[in-house]
């Protein structure tokens, strides 16, 4: 309850923020709609919780829900810092470089929150489960849950229908993901038509040139055709200030300019041939891509000038900061598997526009820490102009490394380098850069460099890499989950290695698992999971056949996790029916071993019979068991036996006890008891057909064919009528 009432109190400090709306002059539409998000989200989790938990339990039963809330605590947060940079007017034209071709500033916020928002439904639900003393009650909850987990709601527009609300994917929602950005667009085109209006009132000439670049860009029908501008516009204003170098050859280096910091790519050559690949370069957005803002050249001098968002410091750095023999593990597994789940993003971005990296390694990318909880913001750097900084990147991750740089490089990639004898073009493609993904998982997870051991170092790595092999995982190793996911990547054969969206659903699964499992994280401690791998196979399998489309867009989050879980809960009610039908068998071998102890009971009951026929009187013979009857219980036994094992677990299982009618004294009815036979260990079926004989007490024989009880000495007048 605690960590509902912190994300209520950052509800409260955006909603505040949002008083004088009208005024903020940067991505208002989308503030709003995360602002309208956050609320929905707020709101459906108090629906959530009020119907299925009591308050007096918070201490007792809630404690499923700690984590997920504690998650989604920290997206309001990030959020809310969002919003305030926004509000903020300080330094309007850095920030309008930094978002005025941006298709989804609060694309981040948005995607966490609907990967979150599930754990946090399903930890209600189990809670649930549990919560109260109505024995009643509780069932009723699990029937609910199980027709909401049936699979008639694996499809995409049935679940929009019945869950959309409860999953923050409502139709109006949609709509406005699609719309939000287009209205900010627009906002900035009229405030910068607005500023040139005014002329030198409200600009410096640097700006009014500025303004133009701008407009041109937001104006521009198709953005791939972006054009450079003069290089006097970035180096002749009165704040552009070289402050560093970045490395890269000397390519990169960090400037000030326009009260903001930016990371400035700078370069000699001919610029001609390389325009359409820059101005490519200058269209994309993603929030886990570096960015490439805008761009300015010289021709006279044959000089180019690319501004990219500033980021600080490099995977390789951090790894070699903080890891060493003593200290492995990098970060906590669940802040591996977010800078997991956020290099997956870019990349997937990436090839969604047909840019394919060749180069993704640990020097590639970048991190900035979020927050003071320990999670960090990863983009994918030194994509891109491969003619140009083909040699820069590939000395600049020798040095850095200290290793030779193929270790990241796919088999395929090697061959055919070492065909060549010369850098291949080969790299360039999706699945040479999901195996280089699965070497930077398995940094992540281990915390060592991939071969640092030595058995594979110098001229043999290249040709046992091809041969198949690859890096050893330490023991302890990590989740057998992420190990699977990792082997995936690298397989030999491209076909096999998974594609990033695919990465990217088993990834955002995986943390769903973590969040309703913060007590499994270490490996020894964890419960094998099914195969998120199969999973994905089970999902990949439905969408071929139905049909998905817009699987990248963040709305189809919720489904896919959904159908996630619904494919999970089949798989595992599968396991249970397989163990079921195994003790099922061996009931049934264990009737079938009986039958030899029921045939020599009915012998029994048939000489037991005859004795009676013979020596009793003869109101005590009609009580005996005939023959027929013996012969009967014999068919009925052999019938049990020769039945479905299934079948055999039912019906052997030990009969309820009806009540004893005592008699009253002295009225001559005799006392009922339950005439069903109880089970035996030498007859587990429980058909013992064994009679009483004992001359001392009285005589009971039952008849099997009519269901009574009769004692000799206490048979009543009525009963023999």
């Amino acid at each position: 309850m605690e960590q509902f009432r912190h994300i209520g109190e950052v509800l409260g400090s955006v909603k505040a923020l949002m008083v004088l709306q009208d005024d903020i002059q940067i991505n208002q539409s989308q503030c709003r709609l995360l602002v309208d998000i956050f609320n929905l989200a707020f709101d459906t989790i108090a629906e959530e919780i009020r119907q299925n938990l009591k308050l007096e339990e918070k201490n007792s039963k809630w404690k499923a829900l700690e984590q997920p809330l504690k998650d989604l605590h920290r997206v309001y947060k990030e959020g809310e810092l969002y919003i305030r940079q926004c509000v903020d007017s300080k330094d309007w034209w850095g920030k309008a470089i930094n978002v005025h071709q941006s298709k989804d500033c609060i694309e981040l916020h948005i995607h966490n929150l609907l990967c979150h928002f599930p754990a946090v439904i399903e930890a209600i639900e189990t809670a649930g489960e549990i919560s109260g003393l109505d024995q009643v009650e509780m069932q009723k909850r699990r029937v609910v849950l199980m027709k909401k987990y049936d699979k008639e709601w694996n499809d995409q527009v049935l679940f929009q229908w019945r869950f959309g609300n409860q999953y923050l994917v409502p139709k109006e929602i949609c709509l406005r993901l699609e719309s939000a950005w287009k209205e900010d667009r627009w906002r900035l085109i009229e405030a910068l038509k607005e500023k040139k209006r005014l002329g030198p009132v409200a600009l410096t000439k640097n700006e009014s040139r500025l303004a133009d670049v701008l407009l041109n860009k937001l104006n521009s029908p198709d953005s791939s055709n972006a054009k450079l501008f003069p290089s006097s516009i970035l180096v002749g204003g009165n704040d552009y200030q070289v402050r560093r170098r970045l490395g890269g050859g000397g390519q990169l280096k960090e400037i000030q300019w326009l009260g903001e910091s930016f990371v400035l790519r700078h370069f000699f050559g001919e610029i001609e041939p390389s325009t359409s690949e820059i101005s490519t370069l200058l269209s994309l957005s993603h929030p886990n891509i570096q960015q490439y803002l805008c761009g300015f050249c010289d021709e006279d001098k044959k000089e180019c000038f690319l501004v990219m968002e500033m980021m600080n410091k490099d995977l390789s750095t951090y790894m070699k900061e903080n890891c060493g023999p003593r200290r492995r593990v990098l970060w906590p597994l669940a802040v591996v598997v977010d800078v997991m789940l956020q290099i997956a993003r870019g990349m997937e971005y990436l090839h969604s526009q047909k840019v394919y990296h060749g180069e993704l390694n640990p020097c590639n990318i970048f991190l900035k820490l979020r927050n003071s909880t320990g999670y960090f913001q990863a983009k994918i750097s030194g994509f891109g102009l491969s003619s140009i900084f083909d040699n820069v990147t590939s000395q600049n991750s020798s040095i850095q490394n200290s290793v030779n740089p193929f270790i990241w490089h796919a088999p395929e990639v090697l061959a055919e380098q070492e065909q060549a004898g010369s850098t291949s073009s080969s790299k360039y493609t999706e699945k040479a850069d999901v195996y280089s993904f699965g070497m930077l998982c398995f940094e992540l997870l281990t915390g060592k460099v991939p071969f640092e051991d030595g058995h594979l170092q110098g001229d043999k790595m290249s040709r046992n890499i091809r041969a198949g092999e690859r890096p050893l995982f330490p023991h302890p190793s990590p989740p057998k989950y992420l190990v699977s996911l990792t082997r995936k990547c690298w397989q030999t054969d491209p076909s096999q290695r998974l594609s990033f969206t695919s990465i990217c659903r088993i990834l955002r699964y995986i943390k769903k698992f973590l969040a309703l499992n913060p007590d499994q994280v270490l490996p020894q401690l964890q419960s094998p999971p099914p195969d998120f791998c199969d999973l994905e196979a089970g999902f990949l399998k439905k969408i071929s056949v139905e049909g998905c489309p817009a699987m990248n867009s963040v709305s189809q989050i919720p489904f896919q996790m959904f159908s996630y879980r619904l494919l999970e809960k089949e798989k595992t009610s599968s396991g249970v029916k397989d163990n079921s039908c195994e003790a099922a068998s061996d009931a049934g071998s264990i009737c079938r071993d009986a039958v030899s102890v029921f045939k020599d009971t009915a012998s029994v009951c048939k000489d037991t019979a005859s004795f009676y026929r013979n020596e009793t009187l003869s109101v005590v013979e009609e009580l005996l068991v005939p023959e027929s009857d013996t012969r009967s219980v014999c068919s009925d036994v052999r019938s049990i036996c020769s039945e479905t094992p299934m079948k055999n677990v039912r019906k052997n299982l030990p009969l309820k006890k009806s009540p004893e009618v005592k008699a009253k004294k002295g009225s001559g009815t005799p006392r009922i008891r339950d005439p069903r036979p109880r089970p035996s260990p030498l007859n587990p079926c429980g058909r013992s057909l064994k009679m009483n004989i004992d001359t001392h007490s009285p005589l009971v024989t039952p008849n099997l064919s009519q269901g009574r009880v009769r004692t000799r000495g206490h048979v009543s007048d009525s009963e023999l009528q």
